[in-house]
């Protein structure tokens, strides 16, 4: 039997990984008894007992840069959870016995993975980012492998650190690399006609920045009449605002069946399926399934997040030619809809990049992250 802790949390983009990676390894070691390690209050924790496996709490939390009095506050509590998560993780490490520990990252994999390699056992990462998290450049010098979804973030590691990094890519869901659809079928799925079909999302939780561009397109496909089918979602933050900005725009929803808006869109495969153009966040997870998909893409990464990471996920895309990448920052009003009005009406240009899109997609990723950990616990 192989014995496997997985740990990653703070976001799904953490999360989500460590579930696929799962999926590969049982599928080439069915026998393998699984552990999550996360944080007991993180989604990682109901994600993972919905997925079937046993969890284990530790409580860590990060640092913040920016110092007032509340980060203070939130530092004294990250410092006290430090002390003690050595010796946690060690606990956890000891009872379970495993063969390999991987961690995806977040605040949370830093210790079980740091512990797990001075007891001697394998260790992995895996980066999501083209830029490393910080966890990852922490944990770096003490694990076996890191796996990479670009070969970009191995560029800003030490030098010295790069004969450990593979690039394997990112595990997509089941409805992007299995049983894929035609867009045609797509679009007749989701009851659309064969017009030009825009897909705009901010993730889960929603982005305003998105939701304005989404708003703006809808204005601008019914005043200059416009035939374009466009599928959005405003996400779960948004829903009262983005209703009530749907009414100051005169926006009637029942009257354009045309358009597809949700607060959540859980049918992403059929709609990317569908899509000719996607706006979108750059968060690897969902660029991996842009690719898949093979899609050009309008892309807007949050600036909110550590490092600006986002914005150089997508300067990936941009750099292969697959993408119009632009900052939240430099967006004027009418500027998305100038840039999808170009796109649409030069269908060569949509081609070649939805095929520069495809080109950036590793196929063989499972293979890829399955030979990693193979080699790893001698499997």
């Amino acid at each position: 039997m192989l014995r496997v802790i997985l740990s990653g949390g703070g976001s799904a983009g953490h999360v989500n990984p460590a579930l696929a990676i799962s999926e590969i390894i049982r599928e080439n070691r069915p026998d393998t008894e699984f552990l999550y390690v996360g944080t007991p209050n993180g989604m990682e924790h109901r994600l993972a007992e919905n997925a079937g496996f046993k969890f284990a709490g530790m409580k860590v939390a990060g640092f913040q840069r920016h110092l007032s009095l509340k980060n203070i506050g939130r530092n004294i509590k990250a410092a006290a959870y430090l002390s003690t998560a050595g010796f946690k993780a060690k606990k956890i490490i000891k009872d379970f016995k495993p063969d390999l520990v991987i961690g995806t990252g977040g605040y949370v994999c830093g210790p079980i993975v740091r512990e797990a390699a001075k007891m001697g056992v394998k260790t992995v990462i895996h980066e999501q980012n083209a830029f490393p998290g910080l966890t990852t450049k922490l944990l770096a010098p003490d694990v076996d492998k890191i796996m990479l979804t670009v070969d970009k973030a191995a560029d800003r590691l030490d030098e010295h650190l790069r004969g450990k990094c593979v690039v394997t890519g990112l595990p997509v869901r089941k409805g992007f690399s299995e049983n894929k659809i035609s867009k045609a079928d797509a679009k007749r799925a989701l009851g659309l006609d064969d017009a030009v079909c825009i897909l705009s999302t901010g993730g889960s939780l929603g982005a305003r920045a998105i939701n304005e561009a989404a708003l703006e397109l809808m204005d601008w496909y019914i005043r200059d009449g416009v035939k374009v089918n466009h599928i959005h979602s405003f996400g779960k933050n948004n829903r009262e605002e983005f209703e009530a900005r749907l009414k100051e725009k005169n926006i009637n929803l029942s009257e354009h069946p045309n358009f597809i808006v949700k607060e959540y869109i859980d049918n992403m495969s059929t709609c990317m399926a569908a899509a000719d153009l996607i706006i979108s966040r750059c968060g690897m997870g969902a660029l991996t399934e842009i690719e898949a998909e093979g899609k050009a893409s309008i892309l807007i990464p949050s600036p909110y997040l550590a490092e600006n990471h986002q914005y150089y996920n997508g300067l990936v895309l941009q750099s292969a030619g697959a993408a119009v990448l632009y900052e939240q920052k430099d967006i004027t009003p009418g500027l998305i809809a100038k840039t999808v009005s170009g796109l649409i009406a030069d269908p060569t240009a949509l081609k070649e990049m939805s095929q520069h899109a495809s080109e950036q997609f590793i196929e063989d990723t499972p293979e890829r992250i399955w030979r990693v950990i193979s080699e790893a616990v001698g499997a």
